[in-house]
């Protein structure tokens, strides 16, 4: 694990191991709504990588949901996070706040990446 962003609150709970268990049960408890979607990506990752006889699909899973993890358990980044999807989702929001938060996004998603490793 790599080092933890600079926020003033603690992270919800602790970086887990990029396993699809690990990961899920990660899930389970920050964002138990989200278990059906990454149930359903580990298994078209499983097919995938089946299919094609390479683990790239399962890689690519992980650090989806490694990514999606790590902005959770903090709760300010997370909720920062939401808002700007929010805001750049509206279609009678201002075009260029639209445009500043979908640039934050992509910092936030960019940061939250990085700090899981490759």
């Amino acid at each position: 694990m790599s080092s933890q962003p600079t926020e003033a609150s603690a992270p919800l709970i602790p970086m887990p191991s990029l396993t699809p268990d690990a990961l899920r049960a990660a899930v389970a408890q920050i964002v138990p709504s989200r278990l059906p979607e990454l149930n359903e990506h580990l298994a078209s990752a499983a097919t995938s990588a089946q299919r094609t006889s390479s683990v790239g699909p399962l890689r690519a899973f992980t650090a989806h949901w490694g990514t999606v993890v790590n902005i959770e358990r903090w709760p300010q980044r997370a909720a920062r996070f939401h808002a700007c999807e929010q805001l750049a989702a509206d279609p009678l929001a201002d075009p260029e706040e639209a445009r500043a938060a979908a640039s934050e996004i992509g910092r936030i998603l960019r940061t939250a990446g990085e700090e899981i490793g490759p």
